[in-house]
């Protein structure tokens, strides 16, 4: 092991002991009885944690190429971390998806539940979130009185959710995590006290956003030049001219849209639009399902599936890698995401959506491209790979290192890749493919024309608004416009752009950069280009920044 291997080893030790929560999402076992400190004085030793490592990592020469592509890896994304937390961006961080009331409710769903050990870290947890939160208000309050602070109306949006979490009739998730846990004597009495003081907290913290932190909140949400260069380049891992990419971004949804007018015609006959074509799919019964746990099973038989027939042609898929749980969580946030094996896979990767309140009815056709892009060959593929690589990639680069634009870049790939593979031959299938694809292209758009309050091209091709400024409503409007997305999701997902400047943007502007450097090294290998070993010595590279990816191929 060489010495940029141990510091990464000890890097992730005395993370897990600082981040006693990320290291349950991350799977790291012997730290879910433990919550974080959420003070000041815990995030600044997180910050000193990196601060120290980028330190004692800048003067170590890497000895072969593994340690080159992993301090390449760590030095990018440790020094954007720093970057972040120094701006004062990280400690304050509100918004619908991001911030520590997220953390501390979050990881209840990915705790294991069975035995009574288990049960005794959720009752831990449980009774130790109201003092996390108080940590929690100090440092917001703290961070508030250095002009650190995030848009008022994101705090206001993140205290309804706290209401819905604690309201007996909405989600109630606090007494409903209790009530499915076997518990008897005074566990089953730590347990219920714990459910009511975390309810009491969480409840208690929507207040203090609204009388408290929202008076101080930032009138604007747009994110404006310095904040989201810096948050962008951190999303990406890499620098990218926003001029060119939010003129790139009309470009690609125009191109996308002509796909799905020649797609809708193949569903309803010559001359369809698009919405003709969504109406005939969604009222054609055979692609339709009632009630979110068969739409689970059926997630999940589709995820199933893919790995049985992608493993041993396009893909070599290990066997601990066979294995992908498709879950509904307790909430009804709207969101659909991911979250990886843990580090023994003990715990399988799971596909998880937390089904909007009212939502009964699901379209198979929207979502054949969302197992795709969670499970296999998407984040399950990718994720599960690296972890499986301890002969080649140290435990930061297995466990810690995420990169959104590689990340969610390769899952957005995949579903392209699926398409070409032949699996989205049904034109119902494919118009879902191409309404996902151009969301994110849409999301380009608002994104970067948001948050920089840039000007509406005078001869943008869909005749909006041309030369008007944007604002969340226009952004709302062209949304609405150009996705054909249920409008409870749709909402959280304008939401979540607005408080999460340039983590939409990740998606489609990675799958550009990895289309990039898949033709790049096809020009490069020539003849001996394959696309199954391409994928293969991508993926066993790792995460890392889309920068360092791509020098990294470059030197395969």
């Amino acid at each position: 092991m060489g010495r940029i291997d141990d510091l990464a080893d000890r890097y992730v030790d005395e993370w897990a002991e600082l981040t006693p929560i990320g290291a349950t999402y991350t799977g790291i076992a012997g730290h879910d009885d433990k919550t974080d400190d959420f003070s000041p004085e815990g995030f600044e030793a997180q910050t000193e944690l990196v601060r120290r490592t980028l330190n004692d990592l800048d003067v170590i020469e890497p000895e072969h190429e593994s340690e080159q592509v992993a301090k390449d890896a760590m030095m990018e994304r440790l020094g954007l971390e720093l970057a972040q937390a120094d701006a004062g961006q990280t400690a304050s961080a509100v918004s619908v998806i991001s911030s520590g009331i997220h953390a501390l409710r979050g990881v209840f769903d990915v705790m294991p539940t069975e035995g009574e050990q288990a049960i005794a870290n959720i009752a831990t947890r449980l009774n130790d979130l109201p003092k996390a939160l108080e940590q929690y208000k100090r440092t917001l309050l703290e961070e508030a009185g250095k002009g650190n602070v995030s848009p008022r109306a994101q705090m206001l949006a993140v205290a309804e959710q706290c209401d819905a979490w604690t309201d007996p009739d909405r989600d109630d998730f606090y007494h409903g995590l209790a009530g499915r846990l076997e518990a008897d004597g005074a566990l089953a009495a730590e347990l219920a006290r714990g459910a009511d003081a975390a309810t009491a907290a969480t409840a208690d913290f929507a207040e203090f956003l609204r009388r408290d932190l929202a008076p101080r909140g930032r009138d604007k949400e747009a994110a404006g030049l310095e904040r989201y260069e810096l948050a962008s380049q951190y999303f990406l891992g890499a620098k990218v001219d926003l001029q060119e990419t939010y003129e790139w971004g009309f470009a690609e949804l125009f191109r996308l849209e002509e796909e799905m007018r020649a797609t809708a015609a193949a569903i309803v006959g010559p001359g369809a639009s698009i919405d003709e074509a969504v109406a005939a799919l969604d009222a054609d019964p055979a692609r339709n399902i009632a009630g979110k746990e068969a739409f689970r099973d059926w997630m999940q038989t589709l995820a199933d599936k893919a790995i049985a027939e992608l493993n041993g042609t396009h893909f070599d898929i290990e066997p601990q890698a066979r294995r992908i749980e498709c879950c509904l969580t307790p909430t009804s946030d709207g969101g659909i995401y991911y979250t990886g094996p843990s580090e023994d896979f003990s715990r399988p990767g799971r596909m998880w959506w937390a089904v909007p309140e009212g939502v009964t009815e699901f379209s198979t056709w929207r979502e054949v491209t969302t197992v795709y892009h969670e499970g296999v060959p998407g984040h399950h593929l990718q994720v599960s790979q690296t972890l499986l690589r301890a002969d080649s990639l140290n435990r930061w680069q297995r466990l810690l290192c995420w990169c959104s634009g590689h990340g969610e870049g390769w899952a957005l790939y995949a579903e392209r890749l699926m398409d070409d593979l032949g699996y989205l031959a049904d034109p119902g299938d494919r118009l879902g493919m191409l309404d996902a694809q151009a969301l994110r292209a849409t999301r380009v758009i608002v994104d970067i024309g948001m948050h920089l309050e840039l000007e509406i091209p005078r001869d943008n091709p869909f005749g909006f608004h041309p030369g008007e400024r944007w604002t969340p409503e226009l952004g709302w409007d062209f949304l609405r416009a150009h996705t054909r997305m249920e409008e409870k999701t749709l909402r959280f997902e304008w939401k979540r752009y607005l408080g999460w400047p340039g983590q939409a943007p990740s998606y489609k502007i990675g799958e550009r950069i990895w289309l990039q450097a898949r033709e790049e090294t096809k020009r490069r290998k020539g003849a001996d280009f394959d696309l199954k070993t391409f994928h293969r010595d991508a993926l066993n590279l790792g995460s890392l920044g889309l920068d360092p990816l791509r020098k990294a191929l470059a030197r395969l």
